[in-house]
Formats: structure tokens, C-alpha cells, sequence
């Protein structure tokens, strides 16, 4: 019994702190709010072709804090990564709500019947989730609950590359919003671009990577932010020692087998949105064009895991950015 006793504590304690996060989070079964959105393929299908792209029902859940006070609320947009919606995701979610913001979950898989894109990144795509969120944030600025003027995006992997790229002024331009996020954090987004053209809105953008991973590497992330700042973009980057994609989630490292590793694949994009293949330089605008690119250079079974440390501040990096770009 004495060997016996502490497993079964631990087995216990875990038991009890999944429970309460699953209180937390499903506490507040949320609104939801549905828009029209559509499904462009890529960022040269917002800018080029947007008006012909094919009509689209999409939703996310809002939220609120749980406060007296239920008008002129900042909002965090979240998006999630090509496996869905997370328990991690959610809990930097419950943080914010914790602070008094509003949050509201995109959920672009789940409308279009998708439960994940690892190992295809074709079903639901980075334009569509871009479009979803711009659709979303002009249906947000009308609800009397919400503070059209503080309303930021945030999101992780696939979701990453949404809270960069939302900030590209030629998409903005093409998808001609009413609203405009604040604030954009990304958290390990695909940054393995050299684009044509550098020209971002004026909201601060901020990026966390982790140093080893090689599903979305940081050094790409690195080198783009070093081209956005000779531009004048109001952008920075962290890039947390020794953890791989997905640092703020809780448990170990283990190997995704059907994930890509991108390591060796750089894209130039042109100014019309369209990335080109490392050979030959052809557009990658149909979704064979970008699965021949993929095999050319990407790898499979990339390691994601956590990180406590790189956990720990990101969350309380997250935090402040927030509280310095929506608190008022």
C-alpha cells in the first residue's frame, strides 16, 4: 500500500485538475454568432478573385466575462491550429475573460465540417480563416456589448499565420472590413515567406515561436520580422530556449507523423498574394500545386510537445500584451 499510495494521489490530483479546467471552460456555454463568409483557397483569391469565391455559413461562440458590467467590452478573437480547438487554446481564453475581455472563439473547421488539415493544409486554409475573421469582426462591432476599438486577434499554428497575416494591407484592401483588430498576437505561425511586398497596418503585431521547432521554425520567423521592421512595422518577436511547437501545452513531446516539417521550405510571395514553388517559380494557387511544392521540400513528423517554462511566459506574456493594447 505504501508503494501503491502516491500513483494513486497523483492519478487523483490529475483526475481533479482536469476536471476543474473542464469546469472552467465549459462554464460559459457561450453565444453563438454566425456570418457569411466564403472560401477562397489563397491569399491570391481574397485579392484577385474575392467577389467569385464560393458562399460560405460560418460561426465562432462569444463569450463574456463574468462581470455586472456587459457593455463596451474589449474582445479577444482566438483561432485555433490545424488540430482544432485545444485545451490550451481555450485556457489563454478563460485568462482573458479573467481580465474583464470578452473572447470569441472562430470556428472555421467546425463549419465546414473539418476536424483537422495536419498532413494537408488544403480543406480549411489560412484565406478562409482571414476571411471568417474580418466577416466575424464586422458582425462584433455591431453588438452594443462589445468595444468595436478594442477588439484583438490571437492565434496559434494554422491560427498564427491568421493573427500575422490579418495585418497585410492588401488583404485588408481586398476584404474591405468595417472593423480593424487593434492588436495581433501569433503564436508559432508559418513565416517561411519572402514577400514582394512588406506592408502591414499600424496595430502592433507580435510573434512567439520556440527555438526548436521544426514544424513552423522561428529563424524564418526571425528573418521576416527583420524585413517587416526595416519597413516600419510596429512588430516583434520572442522565441522562447529549447521548446518545440506547441510549448504552452501541457504534456510531453511526442513525434505527429502525418505533420509537415518545414524547415527547408521558403516561398517567395508576390504582391498579389500568390506564393510561388521553389522551382520554376509557379504560383501555388490550386491545392495540387501546393501539395507538389509541400513534397518537394517539406519533411514529415514533427515533434510538438510542452514546454513549462515557455508555457509559463508565454501565458503571462499574452497577458500583458493584452492588458497594454485592450485595457483601457
Amino acid at each position: 500500500m505504501i508503494a501503491i499510495q502516491p500513483v494513486f494521489s497523483n492519478v487523483l490530483a490529475r483526475a481533479f485538475s482536469c476536471w476543474a479546467l473542464v469546469s472552467v471552460l465549459t462554464a460559459d456555454q457561450g453565444e453563438k454568432i454566425e456570418f457569411a463568409s466564403a472560401n477562397p483557397f489563397s491569399f491570391y483569391h481574397i485579392i484577385t478573385d474575392l467577389e467569385n469565391q464560393g458562399s460560405q455559413d460560418s460561426y465562432g461562440i462569444l463569450r463574456l466575462p463574468d462581470e455586472p458590467e456587459q457593455q463596451n467590452l474589449p474582445l479577444v478573437l482566438g483561432v485555433n491550429g490545424s488540430k482544432n480547438w485545444a485545451d490550451h487554446h481555450l485556457e489563454y481564453l478563460a485568462m482573458y475573460r479573467e481580465m474583464g475581455f470578452a473572447t470569441f472563439e472562430l470556428h472555421s473547421f467546425n463549419s465546414r465540417n473539418v476536424s483537422s488539415t495536419v498532413g494537408e493544409q488544403i480543406s480549411v486554409t489560412t484565406a478562409m480563416m482571414i476571411l471568417d475573421a474580418y466577416r466575424a469582426l464586422d458582425k462584433l462591432i455591431q453588438d452594443p456589448r462589445i468595444d468595436s476599438q478594442h477588439i484583438a486577434v490571437t492565434g496559434w499554428s494554422l491560427g498564427g499565420g491568421v493573427a500575422l497575416f490579418s495585418a497585410w494591407k492588401p488583404l485588408v484592401k481586398a476584404i474591405a472590413p468595417e472593423g480593424r483588430f487593434a492588436a495581433h498576437l501569433s503564436i508559432y505561425p508559418p513565416c517561411m515567406f519572402d514577400m514582394e511586398l512588406i506592408e502591414f497596418l499600424d496595430a502592433p503585431i507580435h510573434i512567439l515561436s520556440g527555438e526548436l521547432d521544426n514544424w513552423v521554425p522561428a529563424d524564418a520567423c526571425e528573418d521576416l520580422v527583420v524585413d517587416m521592421l526595416a519597413e516600419g512595422v510596429d512588430v516583434g518577436i520572442t522565441v522562447y530556449p529549447d521548446a518545440h511547437h506547441g510549448f504552452d501545452r501541457e504534456g510531453p513531446l511526442l513525434v505527429d507523423e502525418k505533420g509537415y516539417t518545414a524547415a527547408d521550405c521558403h516561398f517567395p510571395m508576390r504582391a498579389d498574394g500568390a506564393l510561388l514553388t521553389n522551382f520554376l517559380k509557379i504560383p501555388m494557387i490550386t491545392p495540387l500545386r501546393q501539395k507538389i511544392a509541400l513534397a518537394f521540400c517539406a519533411g514529415r513528423g514533427p515533434t510538438l510537445g510542452g514546454n513549462p517554462d515557455a508555457r509559463k511566459a508565454s501565458f503571462e506574456f499574452a497577458r500583458d500584451f493584452m492588458r497594454k493594447h485592450l485595457a483601457r
